[in-house]
Parts: C-alpha cells; sequence; structure tokens
C-alpha cells in the first residue's frame, strides 16, 4: 500500500496532535472516510509522530518514520481483506498473538484495520476482546468508508473520528473528549441539538439580566435529568462564556466563568443540579 504521511486530513491531525501531546492518546479508535486512503495515510502520520526522531515531529525522513512508512515497522501493523471479501477471524487472531507481545523498537504498538467495514461477524466478536482488554501498550485503529456498517458494540469500544465533511456532531465530539468525556458518554448523549438550544437561551437570558432565566432554571432542571447531560450543560455554558471573551465581550464573558467556575466547586459539595441552576441565575438578576 502506498502510504503519504505528507497529504494526511489536517482537520483530524490537528486533533490528534493535540490528544498526544497532552498524553491522551486513546487505545482504539474508528475512523470514518469515504476516502479510506485519506483515513489510512493519517493512521500512518499519527503511528510516525509517535515514533519520530527528528525535530519536526513526524518528520517522514528519520530512521523510525522510514520503516512504518514502506510497512517494515515491527510495531506497526496493517491488517486488510486477504480476498478483497471480507477480514476474516484468523486474521484477528494474529492481531491477538501481537498483543500478547512487547513493543520492539517503541514504547507503543500501533494496529491498523483498514475496510473495517468487512469484518465477519465472528471477527467483528473477536475483536471485541481486544479493544475491551488490550494486554500490551497499543492503539488500535480501524478504518472504514460507512459508519452504519460497523457494530454498535464495536463503535462503543473506540472513539470515532469522522473525516466526511460537514459530518453532524464530529466538531462537538472532538472537544467534549478533550474535556474528558468518554465514547460512551458521547453515545449517550447522541443528539444534543434541542439542549443546546435551550441551554443557549439560559446563557441570553443571564447575560441580558432578564428574570426569565430563572424559569428558564427550572425548565432545564426538569428536563436535564441524567449527569452526562447535566456535565454537557455545564461544557456549553463554558464555551459559550469563552466565545463571549474571544469576540471581544469580556466583561460578561469573564463573569460568567468566574461564576462557572464557582459552580464547579459547589458540584464537588453535591449540591444538586437544580439548586446549581438557580444559584446561577440569580447571579444575573437585576
Amino acid at each position: 500500500m502506498l502510504v503519504d504521511i505528507t497529504n494526511p486530513a489536517q482537520k483530524q491531525v490537528a486533533f490528534l496532535r493535540r490528544t498526544f501531546e497532552q498524553g491522551k492518546l486513546g487505545h482504539s479508535y474508528l475512523f470514518i472516510d469515504i476516502n479510506e486512503q485519506e483515513a489510512v495515510n493519517t493512521a500512518y502520520w499519527l503511528a510516525c509522530l509517535s515514533n519520530c526522531t527528528g525535530i519536526e515531529k513526524p518528520d517522514g525522513t528519520c530512521k523510525n518514520c522510514q520503516q512504518i512508512i514502506s510497512g517494515n515497522h515491527p510495531d506497526v501493523l496493517l491488517i486488510e481483506p486477504e480476498n478483497k471479501q471480507s477480514l476474516s477471524i484468523d486474521q484477528i487472531r494474529f492481531l491477538k498473538e501481537e498483543l500478547a507481545k512487547s513493543p520492539v523498537q517503541s514504547s507503543i504498538r500501533f494496529f491498523f484495520i483498514n475496510q473495517a467495514e468487512k469484518l465477519s461477524l465472528p471477527a467483528a466478536n473477536a475483536l471485541l476482546n481486544l479493544l475491551e482488554e488490550p494486554i500490551a501498550p497499543v492503539v488500535t485503529i480501524l478504518i472504514a468508508n460507512n459508519v452504519n456498517q460497523i457494530l454498535p458494540t464495536i463503535k462503543s469500544r473506540t472513539q470515532i473520528i469522522n473525516f466526511v465533511p460537514n459530518s453532524q456532531n464530529t466538531d462537538r465530539n472532538e472537544k467534549l473528549i478533550e474535556q474528558g468525556f468518554s465514547q460512551n458518554e458521547l453515545e449517550e448523549l447522541d443528539d444534543t441539538t434541542n439542549l443546546a438550544k435551550l441551554g443557549k437561551y439560559f446563557y441570553e437570558e443571564m447575560v441580558e439580566q432578564n428574570p426569565l432565566a430563572l424559569v428558564s432554571a427550572h425548565q432545564l432542571a426538569d428536563t436535564v435529568k441524567s449527569r452526562v447531560k447535566q456535565d454537557y450543560l455545564w461544557f456549553l455554558l463554558k464555551d459559550l462564556a469563552q466565545k463571549d471573551i474571544d469576540s471581544g465581550n469580556l466583561q460578561s464573558g469573564g463573569k460568567m466563568l468566574k461564576d462557572l467556575l464557582k459552580i464547579d466547586q459547589m458540584r464537588c459539595s453535591n449540591v444538586n443540579f437544580r439548586n446549581l441552576l438557580d444559584y446561577l441565575a440569580l447571579q444575573w438578576k437585576r
């Protein structure tokens, strides 16, 4: 396979670089791209980033990068359909055997499964164990052209990175992962369109010192019941405050962030959700 790490998907590269530099690289990802070669290039780019010995990482020219790009690095493995029809259980068993081995030259091994939509059912089920309980330090990247052809049980065990332009929730998910949300929590959140709208109205009412903010606080308390959705609301309000600051509204954005930091302290003391919303709304009352 021809690999070009100078041509990965730029938006995904920026996210993966931040994740790597923050030491938050996950152990399993699902790359979704109609152009699977672009996703493969990005997977190899990530392996080079992790192993590069050059100054500008990844430089693509150091010994490690050259080994990875040429397919000769002992800690970077690519699995593809052998007969162009399906990925067999024997191929996954081979990965399982490799998983039991420690890295040879690196601190982390990288396993790439291209055309993951062609996993046979036995192979997909065998893969679940590898995703759940990796033995050696490993990053497994599945690459597929259609997320709907991947078993839900596999999707729930991976961090999904969608390369498709304008894909729904992609930007939101990337931000939430950076904030510590798990893949299971993202699945639970699902469509947050209505919650985001209610949260934005609540934010705007507070900034405008509208007395309806207290009413909105009660509506949110009655609507947002799960902990994950409550966590998302606090994330949303902080994000709106930061956008205010970035656009020059320093006074309102700064005050909101200060109030939300106080909310974080109160949450650590197990103050209930309704009381937190009431407290925040009252901070902005005329």
